[in-house]
């Protein structure tokens, strides 16, 4: 389907960020004689492709993909996940975002607003204060208990979430607090994992405000770019102010020369795709993956017994919560 002529215009400053990216990624390959890096690390452009485009289309950051590929296939500690994916959802993430805001898709400012500068400061805090005290296990549990009880809430409730349209009317009172309260405690789930804050907003967006999904999706994504560059940039002060307690491997790096010009065109085309195509079949692929991931990760881990119950208990627990922020969003006045 062809973009309107008045979408091109509008899409200018989108298309000025990608020269001007590809024009920065292409000196620093060129200049610093990293086209080998790149060429090793093939696989993770090749993942980042798929992953890109479910950032830039659903809820979920290219971390979704990223953190499981690197830490269950390659076998990383998810500390890299982690890094991994707050770098390349600085260019994935913001790339769909300057397409977002250059298209003018309609955005739920409302709640970002205050959930914007909760994000600035829950990231940092937890990123110097919680994320380093958490083990390597306890993150890639975090990771799949989180990430299967959202796939799990899309096969109970994905009628009730696709049937909303328009926008969401502010709530008095409550969008502030609301706002902040996922801004500050979705940072500090993402400064451990990457990812989280995303899917946070977007679950209040769908099951407390019916908000659209067409409304919802872009919201989570501006959220989930800001929340990665503070996630970046606090990784990286940290780790030259205190090189003895914090560090970034230089795998990172190397994975995100290999991944960063394939996401920065790859989730602005999965936000272009959410605009024009059935937002079901999507939703519930990636659901799927969700659920398969907790399965790998329990294998993995080597799970049994009490540990696995509580696992799944965790995953039921979530999504009774997730029930609950249903009927909540019934009290919500609708004028």
């Amino acid at each position: 389907m062809s973009v309107p002529s008045t979408d091109w215009r509008r899409l200018r400053p989108f298309f000025a960020w990608l020269v001007l990216f590809y024009t920065g990624w292409a000196a620093i390959v060129f200049f610093g004689s990293w086209w080998s890096t790149v060429a090793d690390h093939w696989p993770i452009a090749v993942s980042m492709a798929f992953g890109s485009y479910v950032a830039g289309s659903t809820p979920m950051g290219g971390g979704t993909i990223g953190f499981p590929v690197l830490v269950l296939i390659f076998d990383q500690p998810a500390t890299l996940g982690r890094d991994f994916a707050f770098a390349v959802q600085s260019i994935g993430m913001v790339s769909a975002s300057i397409y977002i805001l250059s298209a003018r898709r309609p955005i739920d400012w409302h709640l970002l607003r205050p959930a914007l500068l909760g994000a600035l400061i829950g990231t940092p805090l937890g990123a110097a204060f919680i994320a380093p005290h958490v083990s390597d296990v306890a993150v890639k549990l975090i990771f799949a208990v989180t990430w299967a009880s959202f796939g799990l809430m899309h096969f109970v409730k994905v009628k009730q979430i696709v049937a909303a349209t328009g926008l969401a009317l502010p709530w008095k009172g409550k969008d502030l607090p609301i706002g902040l309260g996922i801004g500050i405690s979705g940072g500090v789930v993402a400064s451990m994992m990457g990812v989280g804050i995303d899917m946070m907003i977007y679950a209040v967006l769908v099951l407390i405000y019916r908000a659209d999904l067409k409304i919802a999706i872009p919201t989570s994504v501006i959220l989930m770019a800001f929340t990665s560059v503070t996630g970046l940039a606090s990784n990286a002060l940290l780790a030259a102010a205190l090189p003895a307690s914090y560090s970034i491997s230089p795998e990172v790096f190397h994975n995100w020369l290999a991944a960063a010009p394939v996401v920065a065109i790859g989730a602005p085309f999965g936000a272009w795709v959410l605009s024009r195509l059935p937002r079901t079949p999507t939703l519930l692929v990636v659901s799927a993956l969700c659920i398969v991931q907790f399965v790998a990760t329990v294998l993995k881990v080597g799970l049994q017994g009490w540990s696995l119950v509580i696992a799944v208990a965790a995953v039921l627990g979530i999504n009774f919560v997730f029930a609950l922020m249903f009927r909540y969003g019934e009290k919500k006045p609708r004028s």
